[in-house]
């Protein structure tokens, strides 16, 4: 057993799937234009929130007739904004391979008790898209955070669907090409790919969801925070800058910084491409050891962002407690923070590879990897000797 430290360590060990990493060039310093102190009805606000929706628009290709808005409550926030306005006029279904989209689920039904379709995948693999009947309104996460499982891309939504798609993009968005003419609500927070700060989310939506909105009332009664329209018109405002509560222009000014980053890295091919080779660093060691495996079952679902990994030597019996002595010892050694399984998952590793992490320093990583598993397989050993 090699024992000796590996002689590297990641120049930055935040591989945290949210909040990710800041991006490489971040600094506290760029952050001092920020309109503290100052209304975000004022004009300076608005222009700040006008820049970080417009900048959106193009750097992910945005179609110029859909409507971006600035929203509360992160990711959770747009999806369940989105699910309220607009959920109940269609049959529902809803799709889930991972945590989160399981959330969805639980809300569909037990909070809005429409009778949706729940369509489910294990950890690991995704349900068959094919047979998802996208004549009504579907619900579903691109990319599963939690289970490293994406949709494919060879996998083409119907273009002449009658329903709604409605899709959690939250660990995608500026790290996958989205079919923008095939989605009609697409939300993310900033706290993912570009590595922005918390509570922030955003809502896309497109004319046919738009339509929806402005000639459907649903049955239940909407908090405020959620109310997209007024008088049976969307509140153009709310995609305008001018946004349903305050919001933290310091936030604002961080996420345009990290969009003038994205930008001098290339914008979105710039951080596909980063994303894709940082993936592929975690899928080629996973492919060279025969003691860990990727989650994702098949190869052309495997993410590119939240690369989930699971331990298969079969001499461990506690897969659980294994795991998080693994993420302690790496984090101990100030190697990786934060990279244990999400907490509904299997057990394992859950290693962040967005476009802010520098793909050195996973290279940096993969040692430690083998360098932890084989101390903790040591004490296995002891353990049982003893």
């Amino acid at each position: 057993m090699n024992t000796k430290n590996p002689a590297t360590r990641p120049a930055n060990p935040r591989f945290s799937s949210g909040p990710c990493a800041k991006p490489p060039t971040f600094s506290l310093d760029s952050l001092a234009g920020a309109p503290l102190g100052r209304s975000h009805r004022a004009a300076v606000g608005k222009s700040r929130l006008k820049d970080a929706i417009e900048r959106t628009r193009d750097i992910l290709g945005i179609p110029s007739d859909y409507l971006i808005g600035i929203v509360p409550a992160s990711d959770t926030g747009a999806v369940e904004m989105a699910m309220w306005n607009l959920l109940g006029a269609r049959p529902v279904e809803m799709l889930a391979w991972e945590s989160f989209g399981a959330g969805w689920v639980t809300d569909c039904v037990k909070q809005l008790k429409l009778d949706a379709k729940v369509t489910t995948a294990d950890y690991g693999d995704i349900v068959d898209l094919g047979a998802v009947d996208w004549d009504g309104d579907v619900v579903f996460t691109w990319n599963g955070t939690t289970s490293g499982v994406r949709v494919p891309d060879a996998f083409e939504i119907p273009a002449d669907r009658k329903g709604l798609t409605i899709c959690d993009a939250t660990s995608a968005a500026f790290a996958q090409r989205l079919p923008w003419d095939r989605l009609d609500v697409v939300t993310y927070s900033w706290q993912k790919v570009l590595g922005g700060e918390a509570a922030h989310g955003m809502l896309i939506l497109s004319p046919r969801a738009v339509n929806r909105l402005e000639s459907y009332t649903p049955p239940w009664p909407l908090p405020k925070i959620f109310r997209l329209t007024k008088g049976g018109k969307v509140i153009a405002g709310i995609f305008e800058g001018a946004t349903i509560n305050t919001p933290s222009m310091l936030c604002v000014e961080d996420y345009l910084k990290a969009l003038d980053w994205a930008d001098s890295v290339g914008g979105l091919d710039g951080l596909v491409a980063r994303a894709d080779a940082n993936a592929k660093v975690l899928h080629d060691f996973c492919d060279s050891r025969d003691w860990i495996a990727n989650l994702a079952n098949n190869v052309a679902t495997r993410s590119n962002t939240s690369v989930c990994l699971k331990f298969t030597d079969p001499r461990i019996s506690d897969g659980a407690t294994f795991a998080k002595a693994v993420a302690k010892r790496l984090e101990t050694q100030n190697v990786a923070y934060d990279i244990g399984a999400y907490r509904d998952a299997p057990p394992g590793l859950r290693i962040w590879c967005g476009a802010t992490i520098e793909t050195s320093d996973l290279h940096a990583l993969v040692p430690w990897l083998d360098w932890a598993f084989e101390a903790e397989i040591a004490a296995l050993s002891q353990g049982a000797a003893g």
